[in-house]
């Protein structure tokens, strides 16, 4: 790839991220940020519930800023436990991980908020408020930290659109298609602009059209610099983006650079 297309490919991205920005100078700066802080490691993690068997057994890995990894194996083996554990919504049960710069094992659960507002979690079960319209979902965690409305606003249009949600801001979670309400769900996590994206099957129940769309969006972000982790075991679709592989079977994993043979 020539330089000029690789720098052609970065402001692209660069200026779909300014338009979830309120401005040139504060998106440099939170640029800025993500260079610098986030990061993951887990050291020795494990995890089991209650006295069952580990789900998770000695995890030993680090994810640089601005990496875009995959997570894959069966089912059952393990892929959202870990997705949880990085986005701090379950507890490990032994190890430390550590998250944009925090030990979150040791993070006490009133600080723990303020963590997720760096990481966007998209889980298969969207947590979708079906009492509320799409705008004013994709608005809440733009609401809860206090954002201006009109800035809050402007920028969950900017997310419904790069999700192709357009036109569909008053319409209920309900009267929306499987697939619409995952994405629904995707713009919820981007809209506020996360260092890290955490993201468990995106495309399970979408076309193949509007899968690609949906992956272009979280290269997008990658390329200026959002670390990535998708969970999937699509091998056509981690054949055309992984550059790395965690691989999780049976509790365990191997770190495999591009896809798994």
């Amino acid at each position: 790839m020539s330089a000029n297309l690789r720098k052609g490919r970065l402001k692209t991205a660069l200026a779909h991220v300014i338009i979830l920005a309120d401005s040139y100078t504060h998106c440099l700066s939170l640029l800025g940020l993500l260079t610098l802080a986030n990061m993951i490691e887990f050291q020795h993690v494990f995890k089991s519930y209650g006295r069952g068997r580990n789900i998770l057994a000695d995890i030993n890995f680090r994810i640089e800023p601005g990496e875009f990894v995959f997570v894959s194996g069966p089912s059952g083996a393990g892929k959202s436990t870990l997705l949880k554990l990085i986005g701090g919504l379950e507890p490990a049960s032994r190890g430390s991980i550590s998250v944009n710069g925090h030990r979150i094992d040791k993070m006490p659960p009133r600080a723990r908020p303020y963590l997720r507002r760096a990481v966007g979690v998209i889980l298969q079960d969207t947590h979708l408020l079906y009492d509320r319209n799409a705008m004013q979902n994709v608005m809440l965690p733009l609401t809860v930290i206090g954002l201006e409305n009109s800035v809050a606003i402007t920028r969950s249009r900017a997310a419904l659109e790069k999700v192709g949600l357009s036109g569909k801001e008053d319409m209920k979670p309900i009267e929306l298609s499987g697939g619409e309400q995952q994405r629904l769900a995707i713009a919820r996590a981007i809209v506020n602009r996360p260092a890290i994206l955490i993201v468990d099957e995106p495309t399970a129940n979408l076309d193949d059209e509007t899968a690609r769309r949906i992956m272009e969006v979280f290269r997008d972000f990658n390329r200026v610099g959002v670390t990535t982790l998708i969970a999937s075991h699509d091998r056509g679709l981690m054949a055309s983006y992984a550059s790395r592989t965690l691989l999780i079977e049976a509790g365990r994993f191997a770190d495999v650079k591009g896809v798994p043979a």
